[in-house]
């Protein structure tokens, strides 16, 4: 087994690492920003204001678009928020930090670029529900075998990542958090998650939406409160904190207390890998949940879903950090990494509420991130197998939460890394190759409808003018 572990971490730690995945993901993200015109720092308001205030603006979908992206926050804003961000800074030091925000802002540009082909290229399944993602415009965007055998890949790749990091690992997580602060046995919590899961599936995505729009925005107001409280209490230590994550992002951390110190490579590749791990921007996943949502246009899609790494990176994950630089948690070392966040939040809040709060933000989290997969790994098998596969998949994922939250895990982390990996490299592909499709389509839509108030019977004109059989 100790040989099996090696192999997988040496082949996790090349795909993660700097000459693959790292430079390609961030490569993407930059050429789109300047493709896009770095739309997503011109139209980030614009696509708040429509995700959170406008109440939706029709046309065909299975679910809202608000709803679209609480889906797709719920499968992104989990434990990486939490012991991915510590274990980026314990190995990294503060300057990781930097690196996660610089991620998250190129981030933005690919996840709306794959989230306009989600809705783009979506298509209407047997069961009058709309299905889209990478396996869909990969197969349909690119013409010939090149699209075929991407899409293929990226499905195939797809349901077993929805088994590892969207099922298993978090079911485990669940479990060890309830024990460790509740002392709840692992058996009783993998039946308790075994039932809750299996009734939501039971609903599909719109009983999965209707569950994820009411509880991911209350738990992460609940997680960012308790940093806010953390920070407040702690705000003579903000300015410092600042200065670490600046000069630390372009020099190194010097070793200081239980942190080992770091190069300046070592910084760039935890904060790019770590933040890209959190976002999942290129990897594919949040065009699945885009492309059901009820919208006019794929650009009104697309900008309400890039606000997703927007609020995953930029806001939970800089609270995240902010807390552990300015209480100096950060020093623990990676040893520690499970424990810093909690050890931050109780330097800052009373009595054994800062262990409670993350405790508690760790299961919700992780439960929210098991909801979002299973949609996505659903997707994907449908894509393979057609209608057929849907039901089997939920009884057996389902299954298989149970049996994450009674096992050890190691191997299967390892293994879940490789999956996602191995999703990002088609769906990047897709992306260089049909950028200048998103491009030209989305121009065109910002200057007929440039705050995004146009309604649907003028954006069904707009459409027809262009000649687009799209709906």
């Amino acid at each position: 087994m100790s040989d099996v572990a090696s192999t997988l971490n040496t082949i996790d730690g090349f795909i993660w690492g700097p000459y693959l995945l790292l430079p390609l993901l961030l490569g993407a993200g930059l050429y789109l920003t300047v493709r896009l015109g770095a739309l997503q720092f011109r139209a980030l308001g614009r696509g708040l204001r429509h995700g959170f205030l406008d109440g939706g603006d029709g046309g065909e979908g299975d679910i809202s678009n608000y709803q679209a992206l609480t889906t797709a926050l719920a499968a992104t804003v989990g434990v990486g928020n939490i012991v991915g961000v510590a274990s980026a800074l314990s190995i990294g030091g503060p300057g990781a930090l930097f690196w996660m925000w610089v991620t998250g802002l190129l981030g933005m540009a690919t996840k709306y670029t794959e989230c306009f082909l989600g809705v783009r290229f979506r298509v209407t399944d047997a069961a009058g529900e709309q299905s889209g993602g990478p396996q869909y415009y990969l197969k349909r965007g690119i013409a010939g075998p090149v699209g075929r055998i991407l899409a293929v890949a990226f499905a195939i790749f797809g349901v077993i990542a929805a088994f590892g990091i969207g099922n298993m690992t978090q079911a485990n997580a669940v479990a060890t958090g309830l024990q460790n602060s509740f002392g709840v046995e692992h058996r009783v919590t993998g039946i308790v998650l075994f039932i809750l899961v299996g009734t939501v599936l039971l609903g599909g995505i719109q009983s999965i939406a209707k569950v994820t729009a009411a509880f991911v925005p209350m738990m992460i107001m609940v997680y960012i409160t308790g940093a806010i409280v953390v920070l407040v209490r702690n705000a003579e230590a903000i300015p410092g904190a600042f200065h670490l994550i600046f000069t630390h992002a372009f020099t190194g951390s010097s070793a200081v207390g239980g942190f080992v110190g770091s190069t300046l490579a070592i910084a760039i590749q935890m904060g790019v890998a770590r933040g890209l791990f959190s976002n999942e921007s290129g990897m594919g996943s949040a065009p699945i949940a885009a492309a059901a949502a009820q919208t006019s246009h794929p650009v009104r899609q697309g900008l309400v879903s890039m606000t997703q790494t927007f609020i995953d990176t930029i806001v939970v994950v800089s609270f995240t950090g902010l807390a552990i630089v300015t209480t100096n948690t950060w020093e623990m070392g990676s040893d520690n990494a499970g424990i810093i966040t909690a050890t931050a939040f109780s330097k800052g809040l009373p009595g054994t509420w800062g262990d409670t709060v993350v405790s508690l933000s760790v299961i919700f989290f992780a439960f929210s991130t098991m909801l979002g997969w299973s949609y996505y790994g659903e997707r994907c098998l449908e894509s393979l197998v057609g209608r057929r596969g849907t039901i089997p998949f939920r009884m057996i994922f389902t299954l298989v939460v149970l049996i994450g939250s009674t096992t050890s895990l190691e191997v299967v982390w390892t293994i879940a890394d490789i999956m996602n990996g191995l999703m990002a490299l088609p769906n990047l592909i897709g992306l260089l190759l049909l950028s200048g499709l998103v491009a030209r389509e989305t121009k065109a839509y910002l200057a007929f409808d440039p705050k995004l108030r146009r309604s649907q019977e003028e954006v069904a004109e707009f459409l027809a003018a262009q000649g687009s059989d799209w709906k």
